[in-house]
């Protein structure tokens, strides 16, 4: 909570420089639109100044940190558990082999990510790919966006799979009773999550900025929406809840319809380079990052259970040299990467972000059982 009341209400980011000495505001949703622009200089001054902000609070950030694995460790130790890893993955039923596999799978990966990070060099026509490139489109004769209503009647014609009464919930909630708090305001929270209790209606927080990537968080968010819903109509109250491990693939599965959806509706060349390559963004930004994030979780962890203190600078030390064993020589790495931990909030959730790669890959096997007609898909 304190993290939260520090990231999203206290910090005031200052105005960057676009190329054309133009001021622009920053803000974290500003900050995800920056990221993906073609002007290189915005990239680059909104990635360091936004990351600087960080750097100057890294010994209270760090104490934060350190004082949540601290509770986790606490309660482990009090109900016996070997370790932290094992007592979070209790709850669940999940299998210590679960977490460790999904590493040790997606590390066999490495490779394949670095291909793609250098075809990425080559597209955008860098000389070193740093940071503050990895979002950007791979073509600039397009970006594909659109108003929130155009995303919604898009997003209900990809849930079709699923049937016309999951349309008519879902077209009902988006259109009708307002589940979304759509669009950034002044100490509003960053990104984007998807609420509720039992009696009702399910909530949805966003950022909409009109991107493509917009348009896939809401799809997101509106399966962990319906996943509620449907949850809670059927379901007692004592069962309507659902673990984590399973929400991530309702959700994810709805971003793959979407895709799908697209794949067969955009025509143009340079629209399908879009689309592919927010497709494959999705894979590294769920599938390859957030195992990363695990990892380091996983690290952290036993750091904490060997008493070693985790200072600002072992903290760096330690994000750098995992990014550096992901990127491999084709990302160019600095400072600004090395305090990266200190703004991911899931690192208080307690070994929350394997689950986002557990869910994309159940995700990407429903999706193709469904595309291809799998009978009872």
């Amino acid at each position: 909570k304190t993290f939260s009341s520090l990231n999203d209400a206290d910090f005031v980011f200052p105005v960057v420089k676009d190329g054309h000495h133009q001021d622009k505001p920053l803000s974290h949703a500003s900050y995800a639109l920056y990221l993906r622009s073609h002007d290189r200089t915005l990239r680059q001054n909104a990635f360091e100044t936004y990351h600087k902000q960080y750097l100057l609070f890294e010994n209270t950030l760090a104490d934060l940190l350190s004082g949540q694995l601290q509770t986790h460790l606490l309660r482990a130790r009090a109900r016996k558990y070997p370790s932290c890893l094992e007592a979070a993955l209790f709850g669940n039923n999940i299998p210590l082999s679960v977490y460790t596999s999904l590493i040790e799978a997606v590390g066999q990966g490495k490779k394949d990510l670095q291909r793609y990070l250098n075809l990425k060099k080559r597209c955008l026509g860098v000389e070193s790919l740093r940071a503050f490139d990895l979002y950007v489109p791979l073509t600039d004769q397009v970006d594909i966006q659109m108003d929130f209503a155009k995303a919604v009647d898009e997003l209900i014609t990809s849930v079709a799979p699923l049937g016309e009464e999951y349309q008519s919930i879902l077209r009902k909630g988006l259109i009708e009773e307002r589940w979304v708090d759509r669009y950034e305001n002044r100490q509003k929270r960053s990104g984007a999550y998807s609420s509720g209790c039992y009696d009702s209606h399910p909530y949805i927080l966003m950022n909409y900025k009109g991107l493509l990537r917009d348009v896939f968080t809401l799809a997101h968010e509106a399966g962990h929406s319906m996943h509620s819903f449907l949850s809670r109509r059927t379901q007692p109250y004592v069962y309507s809840d659902y673990s984590i491990f399973l929400a991530e693939v309702a959700s994810t599965f709805n971003e793959k319809l979407l895709a799908r959806h697209f794949l067969h509706t955009l025509h143009g060349k340079h629209e399908k380079i879009f689309l592919i390559h927010q497709i494959l963004e999705d894979i590294r930004g769920t599938l390859f990052r957030q195992t990363m994030f695990a990892e380091f979780e996983m690290y952290l962890h036993r750091f904490v259970e060997q008493a070693v203190p985790l200072t600002p600078s072992f903290l760096k030390e330690q994000y750098l040299a995992l990014n550096q064993s992901y990127f491999g020589d084709a990302v160019v790495l600095d400072e600004y990467t090395a305090i990266e931990w200190a703004r991911i909030p899931h690192f208080y959730y307690n070994f929350y972000v394997f689950q986002y790669a557990t869910g994309i890959s159940a995700a990407l096997s429903l999706e193709e059982f469904v595309a291809t007609g799998q009978p009872g898909a």
